[in-house]
């Protein structure tokens, strides 16, 4: 249908014009407050922030990173979520680049339940009572492997690195896991290299490299490939073992002599974020002691907050090999913190996996 606004008075279009426009602006509005959450695959899933659902319907909106260091890049190019999911090691790195705004832990309603450990990271004070991340989730990388079709391995990281079983193994494609391993063989500090010790590590990853049969940070492909055995090992994070063992698959996730790594992410506000009032929300409804105890017991790994260990039970967690108090944990195992060299690592890592 075509309308002729000369066949109408004045006043009328005028009026009608008026309406449209308010209606136009009406949607706008509409779609802004719809908090846009930059995360891990398998992260968006709504039982994380029911209470947020409840009080905002269909108010989310959820974009998926391969890795926070992809996180980074898309973030750093242009891409500008209300909030994001990256992990601790990357937080510095993401403030030098002036991304993010400082959140105020007076409005964060279950501060006080998080771990010290966590919520007293460095980097993460912004002072004036306000963080650059407030801590959510954490938990381990290790290997994870097939009982039936690897014999008592020894309790090493040097599994991945075993001739006999070429072409049946995988591992991380990310900066912050396989090349910290390769790391912790080569004797060196993964946090902080000189070059002539970067290039210790890159012989070692060289090493390697014909071994695997892929770099992922696919895991569900990973854990099918697995549950099938065409792969026997793999580096994996702590909820692929928590699924396969509920598929009753034969899987072990080891602890190996140089220490499991053991991470912690959580959330960013980012510096031009539209829905800072809905972000809080989100916030606190992920904050959840309810969320946490959903975050053990589906994926196996740990809340930040006390209260979430609270509700689950003690054989529970120790079937997961996840204690109570993260600072157990922590014992004996390899905190990812941030990398003096991560751009540089970054580089000499897709340099070997293209064969250089």
């Amino acid at each position: 249908m075509t309308f002729h606004l000369t066949s109408i008075s004045g006043h009328k279009a005028r009026a009608g014009l008026a309406a449209l426009a308010l209606a136009l602006s009406s949607t706008v509005a509409l779609a802004a407050e719809k908090l846009q959450y930059f995360t891990w695959s398998g992260y968006e899933l709504p039982d994380f922030n029911k209470s947020f659902l409840a009080a905002h319907p269909d108010g989310v909106e959820a974009s998926i990173f391969g890795d926070d260091d992809d996180a980074f890049t898309k973030v750093k190019a242009g891409f500008r979520p209300d909030i994001a999911h990256p992990c601790y090691d990357k937080v510095a790195r993401w403030n030098k680049e002036g991304l993010l705004q400082p959140i105020e832990t007076k409005r964060i309603k279950n501060w006080d339940s998080i771990f010290p450990v966590f919520k007293n990271l460095p980097d993460l004070q912004a002072g004036d009572g306000k963080v650059w991340m407030v801590p959510w989730d954490w938990g381990n990388t290790s290997i994870l492997y097939r009982t039936d079709l690897v014999k008592n391995p020894e309790a090493s990281w040097n599994l991945l690195w075993d001739k006999q079983y070429a072409g049946r193994m995988a591992t991380i494609d990310a900066v912050h896991d396989t090349p910290i391993v390769a790391a912790l063989l080569a004797g060196v500090n993964p946090f902080d290299m000189t070059p002539e010790q970067m290039d210790k590590v890159a012989a070692k990853l060289r090493e390697q490299r014909p071994l695997l049969s892929s770099y992922t940070t696919d895991m569900t492909s990973v854990e099918q490939a697995l549950a099938s055995g065409q792969l026997v090992a793999a580096m994996t994070w702590n909820a692929s073992a928590t699924s396969l063992k509920k598929q009753g698959v034969p899987v072990e996730f080891m602890k190996p002599k140089e220490g499991m790594l053991t991470w912690a992410c959580g959330f960013v506000m980012l510096k031009d974020a539209k829905n800072v009032d809905l972000a809080y929300d989100f916030i606190n409804s992920r904050l959840d002691a309810d969320s946490g105890k959903f975050l053990i017991q589906s994926y196996g790994y740990g809340s930040s907050l006390s209260t979430a260990f609270a509700g689950v039970a003690k054989d529970e967690l120790e079937k997961l090999q996840l204690p109570s108090d993260p600072e157990v944990m922590l014992k004996s195992t390899i905190f990812t913190g941030p990398m003096k060299q991560n751009d540089d690592v970054a580089k000499m890592f897709e340099k070997v996996k293209a064969g250089g």
